[in-house]
Parts: C-alpha cells; structure tokens; sequence
C-alpha cells in the first residue's frame, strides 16, 4: 500500500515549493538528480539548500538557468511592474520559450530516464496545463505554446515533483483547499488578474476549493495548480492519524505570508486493521440518444480521468423509451471533472450525485512466479483474518499470449498455485 500525502496550502503552491517540501520530507535528493540529468535540456543547475521562511527552517529547490533561458519567474520587481521593462522581457521569452509546445514537451519527458509512475504523473501535469492555457487562449492544446510549460525551470520543477512523489511511493494526496491572492501580476502576456486564468480555469474544471486572502499577489502558480489537479485524490483529512513526517518546502516571491508549503506523510488510526471506512461518490444519469460508440468512449475517458468504475445499466424512461443509465464512482476530487466529461461526451442536462459510505478490505498489490512467468495479484484480508488472492485480469491475459495457454487455461494454474 502506498503512502498518504498532505499538502497544507496556506501560503499557495508553486512547483519549486512543492519539490521542496517533497525532498525535506525524505525524498531522496540523489535519485531526483540523475533523473533530472537524464532529460534533454540545456542551460540549467539545481540547488537544494537550507532556508529561513517565517523563523523555521525550510528546503529550497531552485533551478538555476543560464542567462538565455533566465525568465525571472521569481523576480519581484517584474512581477510587479517595477524596474524592468515588460517589452523587452517578452520579446526575449518569444525567442526562447513561445515555441516549445506540448508535445516537443512530451517528447523530452520520453526521452528521460523515469519510472512508469513518475513519467505517467509528469504528463498528466503537463496535459491539465495545456488544456488550461489553451482554454484560457481560445486555441486547441496541440496548438498552445506557453511559457509556464515551454521554460526550463517549469519543466524542471514538473518532472522533479513526479519524480519525488514516485520515490516517496505517493498515491494519495489530500489538500482541503488552498489560499490564492488578489491583485495583478505581470507575464509575458500581459498584466493579469489574479488568480491568472490558467490558474482559475484548473480549480474550476478540477473542483479546487480556494480561499482569497488579503495577500496582493500571486500565491498559486498554473504549475502548482496543475499538480494538485494531477494529484489530489480527496478533500478532508480522516478523524484521527498519525503523523509520520513533515516538510517545508520554501517560496521565492516575498509577500506578506510566510511563504512555505507544508507537507505531511499520514496514517489514518483504524479501530480494526482489516477494514477501512470511507466515503465515495456515485454520479448517475439517464441518457436516452446516444450511440453505442458515443457510449464506450465516454466511459473510456471517464476511466483515464481516475473514476473508480462505471457501467451502464439499461432502463426504460417515461413513454417506454429504451435507455442506458450510467453509473460512475468516484472520490470527491474527482466529481468536477468527471461530470464536464459527461456534458461534453453525451447529451444529458442533468446529474444525479449521491455520497456514499463504504466499507473497503485492507488490500496489497503482491506477485507469485509461476514457470509461465512472473503474475501479479491483488491481496485482500478480511475482517476475521482470512487472506484472498485475485489475479489481475491484464496479467493473466498477457501471460496467456506469451505461453501460448488459454486464458482459463492460465487461470487454472493461478488457482493451483495460490
């Protein structure tokens, strides 16, 4: 079972901050640097050192680049229109970033030396990015070229942060919500509200909550927002839990609050170890003039999007119409999103959303090696002890290919050996 993460955002979320709070927290500093040196860039060093922020002391993660690749992402005086001439700035930024879109970023990540996990999760941030800056440009995400993706330091902070959730075996993160400031702030599109529209564009698809303060300022940058869309699996923290380690991660920009990210590694305390109560969300709707293919891809692109499962039951609706009823569970992180998937794949008005409680077994991703090879199983234990093992469909099927059995075949064997 992996680990849970909590991210307390009281000052906002950047990438920097977020990498940093990940490496005080025990990620291994080594293992981030060789991966880091794997990716086909140029132009940049990182630096990891102790800082004071607020009193305490905090890791900054800093991505140094070279003078051409420099876009004073954390230069005060830019951000806030003082001293340094916006002009200029973006004609420099269009030479050397306005035409790295997301697919050459993409192509960089293929070509890094990362694990499945930490690859998968640096492109799922990558995409949530594109699609927000491409929304908030009114073009397509293959045809966006933006800064915060196209620069090195945010390539760099993306990658690393995938990368130390992977090392830190991450695969749940909780964040309640997180604090945003007001104002303007400049970039090299222009003076922008804030939050900047990447930013609002992804707590709004991705159902954020957020709070406003009175900090003048950016608190959340389009990277840090994006890495909670790709990350964050629910919304409040158990009843009771152990704490098992804390880090700070320090901020760049100097505003009125601290300027720190604080993250925690948790256990929920459970009064019986083999089970977990919990709550999920079931999303329903009734859809009457769809087609079988509409049907199949949205379910396919609910399942890529982190629903738990979904099916469609079929049911007759007023007048005797035939119908499909479908049926989505879900974390609570997860209702926005899935919901504008299914407004935008299919032709229904209206959702139905039900909160659930449920009772789930303790439960291990395992393995046993057969002489057909090597097959992984899900381990379940239940409540009097009592230990199951399920194959996992994919790896019996791919072991079926590879000996040339059936797959009941294959089946038969699991059930001899376990």
């Amino acid at each position: 079972m992996g680990k849970t993460l909590y991210l307390e955002c009281y000052s906002g979320i950047s990438g920097d901050m977020t990498v940093a709070a990940l490496l005080d927290l025990g990620a291994d500093q080594e293992k981030l640097k060789k991966a880091l040196d794997t990716l086909p860039l140029e132009g940049f060093e990182i630096e990891v050192k102790r800082v004071k922020k607020a009193g305490l002391d905090a890791c900054d993660f800093n991505v140094k680049l070279d003078a051409a690749h420099e876009n004073h992402d954390h230069d005060m005086a830019y951000l806030h229109g003082d001293g340094h001439s916006p002009e200029n700035h973006h004609a420099h930024d269009d030479h050397h970033h306005g035409h790295r879109g997301l697919a050459e970023v993409l192509e960089i990540i293929g070509q890094a030396d990362l694990s499945q996990r930490a690859r998968r999760t640096a492109v799922k941030i990558f995409q949530i990015l594109a699609e927000a800056e491409a929304k908030a440009h009114g073009t397509t995400m293959e045809k966006v070229h933006f800064h915060e993706v196209g620069a090195v330091d945010s390539i760099i902070d993306i990658v690393a942060a995938a990368v130390c959730l992977d090392d830190l075996d991450i695969t749940d993160v909780i964040v309640p919500f997180v604090c945003e400031g007001k104002g303007t702030i400049r970039c090299q599109h222009g003076i922008l509200p804030v939050p900047v529209p990447a930013v609002a564009n992804i707590i709004q698809t991705y159902q954020i909550p957020v709070s406003f303060t009175e900090v003048e300022g950016e608190l959340v940058t389009p990277t840090g927002a994006a890495i909670l869309a790709a990350t964050r699996t629910a919304a409040a923290l158990p009843g009771q839990f152990t704490l098992f380690g804390t880090g700070i991660g320090a901020g760049k920009r100097k505003y009125e609050c601290p300027g720190f990210l604080r993250a925690m590694l948790i256990e929920e305390n459970r009064t019986r170890r083999s089970e977990k109560q919990d709550m999920i969300y079931k999303l329903e709707t009734n859809i009457d003039d769809c087609t079988g293919e509409a049907l199949g891809y949205v379910m396919e692109r609910l399942m890529q999007e982190g629903a738990r499962d979904a099916h469609f039951t079929p049911v007759y609706m007023k007048k005797n119409r035939p119908a499909y009823e479908l049926t989505v569970i879900c974390d609570e992180a997860k209702i926005g999103k899935l919901e504008q998937i299914i407004f935008e794949e299919t032709t229904t008005i209206g959702i139905r959303r039900v909160k659930m409680e449920r009772t789930v077994l303790e439960r291990e991703d395992a393995s046993i090696l057969l002489k057909e090879g090597e097959m992984k199983v899900k381990k379940c234990i239940l409540p009097d002890g009592q230990v199951r093992h399920y194959p996992e469909y994919e790896d019996v099927a791919a072991l079926a290919r590879q000996s040339g059995l059936s797959f009941q075949q294959v089946m038969d064997v699991v059930k001899r050996t376990l």
